[in-house]
């Protein structure tokens, strides 16, 4: 089996398998945000929130990238979410729990007293409604590949069934993400797609107005019912001309917040500016470099092994941290962060924590590869930004040797598509999470239909892959994740160099914004205030 999932214009694939695993109809979390809210009116505060990203659609059909999805999280109700700086699963819209024992049937029954922003009520069917309509419109830049476990959704008054096509343990974590959300079938056309402007939802804010990449304007939504205590009156989203831009108006006070996306040098003179602060979050994404096994430099499968583990051994992900990102991410020696369950750094235990010279030199002598190998580092400029960090790992690859490294770069779209099709052989990628899960940083990327389509397949790491998504047991997970670690590391198609937190400039006054800040990347408009 199959799952594909798109990340930011990538066109992911996720080899999952179906290991059953016994598991009780036991609710998840019905506590928390399980009730109506009882707000008194939120305070008359204006947020004014500035930002580089644009959106995709703020359909939830139309959307797979982190900025809609920032408009959805506020503005749609999913199934399940994520609390604040917590990996605990919590009901939002519904209280869900997996029935029988097997983690193939999974079902939802929606709270009382849920209604979307026109006064309609949220109703089983429109749950139904909103994920079928995923599948029947099936839009390239939706999340129709991240519900691909899906059998069949059915609705027996406000209780929802859903039955999988195999066991996966991961559909909560995907009920919480945008391609859970929830939408009016009374509204929402079933094979097309919702006009950005006129969406309505059943979360904590409604869109007021949308002016694309300008300005998009929040208010409360007069008849939520879900639990969230709304700290401000109206929230807005300023689309920035460029990142110079951004800069000034937070500097300038224009703007509250400045979110997404700043290099290093621009975060840093913020921080030094005058009435601005850095908000600090556990973020988990990473950058990594991508090596494609049918077109990378090596004259046959021993070579190609050789080069990229004598990257592994020579890069110094702590001079990147420090030199590049002023220490605003940390060294990554895995691909799944350490911010998550599962994480070992198999890289540092493989190749160690430290540079090591003659051990790369050592390994591409016994493959024959003559001294310096010659091999062009592709990078993206417009999407991840990552020209320092090219020009760090140039400087790092050449100075020791063994390797020649030319750069070359292209734009996000041709970038992502040329990576995918065999074109380059080897390139810097990077990842935000779907979920914070550590199966969301394996099954994506080792698979043998991985979304790199970077032909790499090990059939022990499928086999690991398939463990912890069949299973809800945590040691049985943790296992699966340290021995396809260890694996992948001594394989190394792919070789890890950071993990990032969220960073965003805050002006002083403004509160609520570093609760935001966490693993799940959903920025919650709710808790940001001022004093």
């Amino acid at each position: 089996m199959t799952r594909l999932a798109r990340k930011q214009g990538a066109v992911p694939a996720r080899v999952l398998a179906g290991a059953a695993a016994v598991a009780l109809f036991i609710p998840l979390a019905l506590g928390s945000s399980a009730t109506a809210a009882t707000n008194s009116k939120p305070p008359n505060v204006t947020v004014v929130m500035g930002t580089t990203d644009r959106i995709t659609s703020a359909d939830p059909a139309g959307s797979y990238d982190l900025p809609s999805w920032t408009i959805i999280y506020n503005v749609y109700q999913t199934l399940l979410r994520y609390p604040p700086s917590s990996t605990k699963i919590v009901p939002d819209a519904a209280r869900c729990a997996w029935k029988g024992t097997g983690v193939n049937l999974y079902v939802c029954t929606v709270l009382p007293k849920q209604f979307f922003s026109n006064g309609d009520p949220v109703t089983g069917q429109d749950v139904v409604y909103s994920f079928q309509r995923i599948n029947k419109i099936n839009d390239p830049n939706g999340p129709s590949s991240l519900i691909s476990p899906m059998k069949s959704v059915t609705a027996s008054g406000n209780t929802v069934t859903f039955t999988l096509k195999y066991a996966d343990a991961t559909w909560p974590d995907v009920l919480t993400t945008g391609a859970g959300a929830i939408v009016d079938a009374s509204v929402f056309a079933f094979n097309k797609l919702q006009p950005d402007a006129k969406i309505i939802g059943s979360g904590p804010y409604q869109l007021q107005s949308y002016t694309p990449n300008q300005l998009a304007l929040f208010t409360p939504n007069p008849h939520y019912g879900g639990s969230d205590v709304l700290h401000n009156n109206k929230f807005i989203i300023r689309y920035e001309e460029s990142a110079t831009t951004l800069v000034s108006d937070a500097q300038q006070g224009a703007v509250d917040v400045a979110y997404r996306d700043l290099t290093p040098t621009e975060l840093t003179a913020l921080k030094n500016s005058k009435g601005v602060t850095l908000e600090q979050g556990k973020g988990i994404e990473i950058r990594y470099i991508a090596f494609n096994l049918k077109v990378m430099p090596g004259a046959n499968d021993a070579q190609k092994l050789a080069l990229r583990q004598a990257v592994s051994y020579v890069v110094n992900r702590q001079d990147i941290a420090t030199n590049v990102y002023h220490g605003i991410v940390s060294p990554l020696y895995s691909v799944i962060p350490d911010a998550l369950p599962g994480h070992i750094s198999s890289f540092a235990k493989v190749y160690g924590a430290s540079p090591n010279l003659a051990k790369a030199k050592q390994v591409l002598a016994a493959a024959g590869l003559a001294m310096p190998v010659k091999f062009t580092l592709w990078y993206n400029t417009n999407h991840y930004q990552d020209t320092d960090v090219a020009t760090e790992l140039q400087r790092q690859l050449n100075a020791s040797g063994v390797f020649q490294v030319s750069l070359q770069s292209s734009e996000w779209t041709t970038y992502i598509q040329a990576v995918t099709t065999n074109q380059y052989g080897v390139a810097l990628m990077g990842w935000f999470p779907d979920y914070p899960d550590a199966d969301d940083y394996t099954g994506p990327f080792y698979g043998c239909n991985n979304f790199l389509n970077d032909h790499y397949c090990n059939a022990s790491v499928t086999k690991w892959i398939a463990a912890e998504e069949g299973s809800t047991v945590p040691s049985v997970r943790d296992a699966a994740f340290s021995a396809l670690q260890l694996q992948t590391a001594k394989d190394a198609p792919l070789v890890p160099l950071w993990q990032g937190g969220q960073v965003a400039a805050v002006r002083t006054g403004v509160t609520g914004v570093q609760a935001t800040l966490d693993p799940s990347y959903t920025f919650r408009f709710w808790l940001v205030g001022k004093s």
